[in-house]
């Protein structure tokens, strides 16, 4: 299976890093290969510029943000969604990268 990128936007990239690290450690209990990062909404689109990105998933307080991102993203075909509010709030890492890897298997 070939390594899968999923980035996280949120307003600071710091609240995510935590998230990131649980998610990491999800992915590799599995097996799969992945590049997970955070980064705050300012830097997303250097690094959608800079990186082959298979997935974007924006924290709950930048939910406001989709509508902007999703036109920058729908040409590329990369797909985006806000994380869950219950599973962000719980840092729940297993059902985030869950989320993630649905959204990839479904472009």
């Amino acid at each position: 299976m070939a390594k899968k990128t999923i980035m996280l936007v949120c307003s600071a990239g710091m609240s995510t890093s935590l998230l990131v690290t649980k998610m990491q450690k999800a992915a590799e209990s599995r097996g799969l290969e992945t590049d997970i990062f955070a980064v705050s909404a300012s830097d997303a689109d250097n690094n959608i510029a800079e990186k082959p990105v298979d997935v974007m998933l924006l924290g709950p307080q930048v939910r406001f943000m989709k509508g902007q991102f999703e036109q920058k993203l729908q040409p590329k075909g990369i797909p985006l969604d806000v994380i869950n509010m219950a599973d962000y709030g719980m840092m729940n890492g297993e059902k985030v990268l869950d989320q993630a890897l649905t959204l990839i298997d479904s472009k």
